[in-house]
C-alpha cells in the first residue's frame, strides 16, 4: 500500500516534478462549478459507527487502539482555578520574567506599563488593559525577544487624597500636610498590593519585586530632574491665567481630569449692554430718541461682574433693531435677529446693518457699574453657532477671554477665591456667596434691579465636572505653573507621523486634542504629591530655583522621598551657600512653595525612569483611548520637550469596558464585573461559579478591544465553552499520541498519508496567519482563525476520517505512525497558537504530553516552529477535488452511517482522474486513502459510466476545476458520485461493513488481529 502520491499519465508527472508533490500552485480552484467559493463545505457525518462508541465492543475490544491521556475533558466548579494556581506554582510563572531577562537574545521588545491608579481594588478594565499587555509581552518572548515590562502604579493625587479625608470624615484644612501624606501613602501601598495580586493571578507575566511607584524617592528625584531640564529651556513658567477650577476640591485642575455632565443645568441670561461712547463710523447710532444697547447670551451669569469688554466677529453683518414689545433697541448679528426675537418671545424690527468692523473704537457700560466702560473688541473666538453674536468677555474666567485681555492689556482680576466665593472685590452683596449657586442668583436680581436684564431661562448643556468628585468647575484666574506647549506642539505633532498606532484613527484624535489644548497647567494646591522644588521670596513676588537648589534638593528626595519637603527645615533644603546669599539661616527671606505637580506630569516623566538604554523608548505603549488625553499626550510632550522625540514607537489603544447592553458600568446599576468573583466563583457558586482566568483572558483577547468591549455572563459562559470545546480537541490529540515517540516513530513528510500531508499544509497556513495577527497585535483574529481550526478543520473533518486509522490499524502501522506524526505536529503548533492568550490551559497541556519526559514550560521552547515543505498548495487539489465528492455523498444520506454505503466515482480521463488515482491505485477499494476520506464502505474509481445500475442508487455530478502552474495547468473535469446502500456486513472490530458475515472480521482487521 502506498500513502504518498503516485504518478500517472503526463498530467501527474507534472505535478510531481521538482522534488515536491506538486509544484506550488496560485490558483483560483473551485468545486461544483466555475464562480463558486473555493472552500468547501465540511460534513460531519451524522451518526457514523465507531469503535470507540461503545466500550463493549466484544471480544475485539482489546485489540482496538483508544486515545489514552490523564488530560481531563472537563474542569467542573473549583476544578479550573485550582487546576490554574497548581500551573502557575508548577510551571513557574512567578520566575518567568526574570528567567527571560537572563537569556542572551539579540532583540528587545519594550512594552512600557502605564501606570494603574493605586486608589481603589482591581476591577475589569484593569484586567482589559494587563491581559491585552500579557499577550502581547508572552509573544514576543516566545519569538525570541528579551521582553522589558515594569510594572507600575501612579500613586500621587487628589482622588487618593479625597478618598482617605472621606474616610477619615475630615476636612484637608483639619490636617496638616505630613498627616495628609501619611495616611495617602498608606492607602496607596494598600491599593497596590490588591491590584498587585490580582495582576499576577491573571497570569500577567512580569517580576513582581521589582515595580516602579510614583511615589518612590528615586523616581520623584527623576522626576524633578525632568522638570527642571523643562525649566531651563524656557518651557515651563509661572504665571497668572485661568484655568479650570475645582471648588470642592479647592485645586486647579488639567483638561484630563475633566469630565462632562451632559445633563447639567445652567442658567442663562440675556443682558444689555448700554452703548456708551458709539464707535466713530457709527457715531449716528447715539441720534435716535431710544438708547441702544448692545445685546449679549451667557450661561455664566456670575461671570458678568468681572466684565471688562464685549467682543464682536469683525467679518460678520450686526444689525440695529428696534424691539416691538419694550420698544427697546439692540444691536446684535444679524443672522440671530430671527432666532434671538422667537427666544425672547417678541419681533425685532430691523433699522439698519452694518459690517463688524465698524463697531472698533466703540464703548459700553458694564451693566452693574454703569461707569465703568467695557471696550468693543474684535476676537476670533466669537461665532454665531449660539447666542447674539456678541460675546460678554471676563478675562479671568476664561480662556479665550484671557486671550483677548493680553492682547488688549485688560484688567484680569479675579473675584473668586478657592472655595468657589466671591470675594469682598466682588462687592458686599456678593462677598461670601457660592458663584454657582446663591452667587448667580444675586447677580440675576442685581441685573434686574439695574433693568439690565432681558430674558433668563434655564438650558441643559454638557459642563464640565471634577473627575472625582463629579461635582461642576469653573474657569478662574491664579497664580500657576504652565508648561508652553506652543512652542513644542508643532514639533511634537511631526513626531507624532512617524508613530504607528493602532487603530490608525487614533492619530487624528490625539493630535486633535493636542491642538485644542491651549497650554498645560502643571500646579496643584494639595499635599499628596511631588512638590515643585520652588522658593517663593518672602516679601517680594519672585521666586528661587537654579541648577544648585535642583541638585541639592534632587539628592535629597532621591535618598529620603518627597516628604522632606515638608519634613525639613527651608534651611536644610537649600544648599548651604544659596541659604548665606538668602539671608542666613536664621533670617532665610525664602519659602517653600505650596504647590505640587500634576500627576500627569508625575506619570508622564515615567519614560526617563524606566525605560532603559540611552534611547529610552519603548516599542509599545498600550492603554485606554482616555490616555489620547493624559498619559500618552503627558509622556509625549514631556519626553519632546527634553530630548525632541517621542517615548514609543507603536500606540495601542483600547476602548472601554460595558455592561452586556452596552451601558456603562456602575454600582448602582449593579453590573459591575469583579474578575476575582468572575476568576473564583462567589458566595453562592450556584449563582456565580467560577470561570478562571483564563475564560477572562479568551473574551479579552476574542473581543474587538478597538471599540467599547461589552461584559456580563452571556459573554463570559461563552468563553467558558469555547475553551470547553478547544480541551475536548486538545484531549482527543493527546489521547491519538499515546504510545508514539516522534524521534523514532515519525514519518517523513513526503511519505506521509495525502490527508495527513493536507493537515500540515493547513497547519503552516494557520500558524503564518496567527503569527501575522500576533504582530499587529489583533488577538481578536487568533481566536477567529484559532476557532475555525479546530471547530472546522480538526473535529468536524480530519478527526472524523482518521479515526478508523487511529483506533484500528496495528500500533506501529506506518499508515497509523503517519498519522500520528501530523496529530504531534498540529498538536505542537496548536498549544504554542494559543500560549500567550491561555498561558495556563498551554501549560497544563504540556504536563500531559506523553513523550515529553520532562516537560518544560511552552513559554521557555519558543514560537511555533514548522517546516516548509510542509507548504504544498498542489495537496489542496488532490484533497479539495475528493472533498467535493465526499461531499456531495454526504449531502446526499443526511443523518445515515456512511460506512453502510458504498460509492462509486466516474471521472472522464484527464488531470482530475490522474489526481483520484494517485489517492486509490485500485478500481476498488476498503482500505485506500480516496475511501479513508470518503468515510464509505468502499470507493470504486472508474473513467467510465459502469454498465449496471441498481434502483436504489442515487447520482450525483458536479465540476472541479484544475489551475496549477500559474494557470499553465487549467482543466475542468466532469464528475459523478453513484451511491448505492452496501451488501457488506459489520466488522465486529472496526465496525466499518466491510465483512462477509456479521461474526466474521473484516480481511485489515484479521491481518491486525491475526498479528498480534
Amino acid at each position: 500500500m502506498r500513502w504518498g502520491l503516485r504518478p500517472h499519465g503526463p498530467g501527474a508527472a507534472a505535478l510531481a516534478a521538482a522534488g515536491s508533490l506538486w509544484r506550488p500552485a496560485r490558483f483560483p480552484g473551485r468545486l461544483g462549478c466555475p464562480g463558486m467559493p473555493r472552500r468547501l463545505v465540511v460534513r460531519s457525518v451524522a451518526g457514523a459507527d465507531s469503535p470507540q462508541s461503545s466500550p463493549n465492543s466484544g471480544r475485539y475490544r482489546d485489540t482496538v487502539l483508544l486515545p489514552q491521556t490523564s488530560f481531563p475533558m472537563k474542569l467542573l466548579g473549583r476544578q479550573q482555578p485550582d487546576m490554574e494556581l497548581e500551573i502557575q506554582q508548577k510551571c513557574g510563572f512567578s520566575e518567568l520574567y526574570s528567567w527571560q531577562r537572563e537569556r542572551k537574545v539579540k532583540t528587545e521588545f519594550c512594552l512600557h506599563d502605564g501606570p494603574p491608579y493605586a486608589n481603589g481594588d482591581p476591577h475589569v478594565g484593569h484586567a482589559l488593559n494587563k491581559i491585552l499587555k500579557d499577550i502581547a509581552n508572552r509573544y514576543h518572548m516566545m519569538r525570541g525577544s528579551k521582553v522589558h515590562f515594569v510594572p507600575g502604579w501612579d500613586c500621587h493625587g487628589l482622588p487618593i487624597e479625597t478618598k482617605v479625608l472621606s474616610e477619615l470624615g475630615v476636612n484637608a484644612q483639619t490636617l496638616s500636610a505630613m498627616e495628609i501624606r501619611e495616611k495617602a501613602r498608606s492607602f496607596a501601598k494598600a491599593a497596590i498590593e490588591k491590584q498587585k495580586s490580582a495582576f499576577a493571578r491573571w497570569g500577567v507575566m512580569a517580576d513582581w519585586n521589582n515595580c516602579y511607584y510614583t511615589f518612590d524617592g528615586k523616581y520623584e528625584a527623576r522626576q524633578l530632574r525632568v522638570f527642571y531640564q523643562m525649566y531651563e529651556k524656557g518651557l515651563v513658567y509661572r504665571s497668572y491665567k485661568p484655568v479650570y477650577w475645582s471648588p470642592s476640591s479647592r485645586t486647579a485642575l488639567a483638561e484630563a481630569e475633566l469630565e462632562y455632565d451632559p445633563e447639567h443645568v445652567s442658567r442663562s441670561v440675556y443682558v444689555k449692554f448700554p452703548l456708551l461712547k458709539p464707535p466713530p463710523k457709527l457715531a449716528s447710532l447715539t441720534d435716535g430718541s431710544s438708547p441702544v444697547s448692545f445685546l449679549i447670551w451667557t450661561t455664566q451669569p456670575w461671570t458678568i461682574p468681572a466684565n471688562q469688554a464685549v467682543c464682536y466677529m469683525p467679518e460678520a453683518k450686526y444689525a440695529v433693531v428696534k424691539c416691538s414689545s419694550s420698544g427697546d433697541v439692540y444691536i446684535l448679528a444679524e443672522d440671530k435677529v430671527s432666532p434671538v426675537a422667537s427666544t425672547l418671545e417678541t419681533t425685532f424690527e430691523v433699522i439698519s446693518t452694518f459690517s463688524g468692523v465698524d463697531l472698533e473704537g466703540g464703548t459700553c457700560s458694564h451693566p452693574l457699574i454703569p461707569d465703568r466702560g467695557s471696550p468693543l473688541l474684535p476676537a476670533t473666538h466669537v461665532t454665531l453657532a449660539k447666542g447674539t453674536g456678541l460675546v460678554h468677555t471676563a478675562p479671568a474666567h476664561g480662556m479665550e477671554d484671557y486671550s483677548v485681555a493680553s492682547q488688549h492689556e485688560l484688567p484680569m482680576d479675579c473675584l473668586v477665591n478657592e472655595d468657589g466665593v466671591f470675594t469682598d472685590a466682588a462687592g458686599p452683596e456678593l462677598e461670601n456667596k457660592a458663584v454657582l449657586e446663591e452667587g448667580t442668583d444675586v447677580v440675576i436680581k442685581m441685573l434686574q434691579t439695574a433693568k439690565n436684564l432681558v430674558k433668563e431661562e434655564e438650558v441643559v448643556h454638557s459642563y464640565p465636572c471634577d473627575w472625582r468628585t463629579k461635582k461642576p468647575v469653573v474657569i478662574r484666574a491664579s497664580k500657576q505653573w504652565f508648561v508652553n506647549i506652543t512652542d513644542i506642539k508643532a514639533t511634537a505633532k511631526e513626531l507624532l507621523k512617524k508613530v504607528k498606532f493602532i487603530p490608525g484613527a487614533a492619530l487624528n484624535s490625539m493630535v486633535d486634542m493636542l491642538d485644542r489644548r491651549p497650554y498645560w497647567c502643571i500646579s496643584r494646591q494639595r499635599a499628596w504629591g511631588v512638590p515643585i522644588p520652588v522658593f517663593h521670596h518672602k516679601t517680594k513676588d519672585e521666586y528661587l530655583i537654579n541648577s544648585q537648589t535642583i541638585k541639592h534638593i534632587t539628592k535629597l528626595v532621591e535618598e529620603h522621598g518627597s516628604d522632606v519637603w515638608w519634613t525639613l527645615p527651608p534651611a536644610q533644603l537649600l544648599p548651604e551657600d544659596v541659604v548665606a546669599q538668602a539671608g542666613g539661616p536664621d533670617a532665610l527671606e525664602y519659602v517653600p512653595g505650596q504647590d505640587i505637580l500634576d500627576i500627569w506630569f508625575d506619570s508622564g516623566t515615567s519614560w526617563a525612569c524606566v525605560l532603559p538604554g540611552t534611547e529610552q523608548r519603548a516599542d509599545l505603549y498600550l492603554e485606554g483611548k482616555d490616555q489620547l488625553g493624559g498619559w500618552f499626550q503627558s509622556s509625549l510632550l514631556t519626553s519632546v520637550a527634553t530630548r525632541t522625540k517621542a517615548p514609543f514607537k507603536t500606540v495601542m489603544v483600547h476602548g472601554f469596558t460595558l455592561g452586556e447592553k452596552g451601558e456603562k458600568m456602575s454600582k448602582s446599576l449593579g453590573n459591575v464585573i469583579n474578575p476575582d468573583i468572575f476568576i473564583d466563583g462567589g458566595e453562592d457558586q450556584s449563582k456565580e461559579p467560577p470561570f478562571g482566568a483564563d475564560a477572562l483572558r479568551w473574551w479579552i483577547a476574542e473581543s474587538n478591544v478597538f471599540t467599547e468591549v461589552t461584559i456580563g455572563p452571556s459573554a463570559l459562559r461563552a468563553a467558558r465553552d469555547d475553551i470547553s470545546k478547544l480541551r475536548n480537541t486538545l484531549r482527543f490529540l493527546l489521547g491519538n499520541v499515546a504510545g508514539f515517540n516522534p524521534e523514532t516513530d515519525s514519518v517523513p513528510a513526503k511519505n506521509m498519508y495525502v490527508i495527513d500531508q493536507y493537515m500540515l499544509h493547513l497547519i503552516q497556513d494557520f500558524s503564518t496567519k496567527v503569527t501575522d495577527s500576533y504582530k499587529q497585535y489583533d488577538f481578536g483574529k487568533v481566536i477567529r482563525l484559532l476557532k475555525a481550526f479546530y471547530t472546522r478543520e480538526l473535529s468536524s473533518f480530519y478527526f472524523s476520517i482518521v479515526k478508523d486509522r487511529l483506533y484500528c490499524e496495528s500500533e506501529n502501522d506506518p499508515k497509523r505512525r503517519s498519522c500520528q506524526t501530523a496529530l504531534a505536529e498540529i498538536l505542537d503548533v496548536l498549544v504554542r497558537s494559543f500560549a500567550p492568550i491561555l498561558p495556563h490551559l498551554a501549560e497544563e497541556v504540556f504536563q500531559h504530553i506523553p513523550y515529553v519526559k520532562e516537560p518544560k514550560s511552552v513559554f521557555r521552547t519558543g514560537w511555533i516552529d514548522t517546516s516548509s515543505i510542509w507548504k504544498k498548495p498542489g495537496l489542496e487539489e488532490a484533497v479539495e477535488s475528493a472533498c467535493a465528492m465526499r461531499d456531495s455523498f454526504l449531502g446526499s444520506i443526511p443523518g445515515k452511517n456512511a460506512a453502510e454505503y458504498e460509492v462509486t466515482i466516474v471521472i472522464e480521463p484527464g488531470l482530475l482522474f490522474e489526481i483520484m488515482e494517485m489517492l486509490q491505485a485500485e478500481e476498488t477499494s476498503s482500505t485506500s486513502q480516496l475511501n479513508e476520506l470518503m468515510m464509505a464502505s468502499r470507493t470504486t474509481l472508474l473513467s467510465q459510466e459502469p454498465r449496471e445500475r441498481t434502483a436504489e442508487s442515487i447520482e450525483l455530478t458536479g465540476t472541479f476545476l484544475i489551475n496549477l502552474e500559474g494557470g499553465d495547468i487549467h482543466e475542468e473535469s466532469s464528475y459523478k458520485v453513484i451511491v448505492v446502500p452496501t451488501a457488506k456486513e459489520k466488522c465486529p472490530r472496526c465496525w466499518k461493513h466491510t465483512t462477509e458475515t456479521a461474526d466474521t472480521l473484516c480481511p485489515r482487521c484479521a491481518e491486525v488481529v491475526g498479528a498480534k
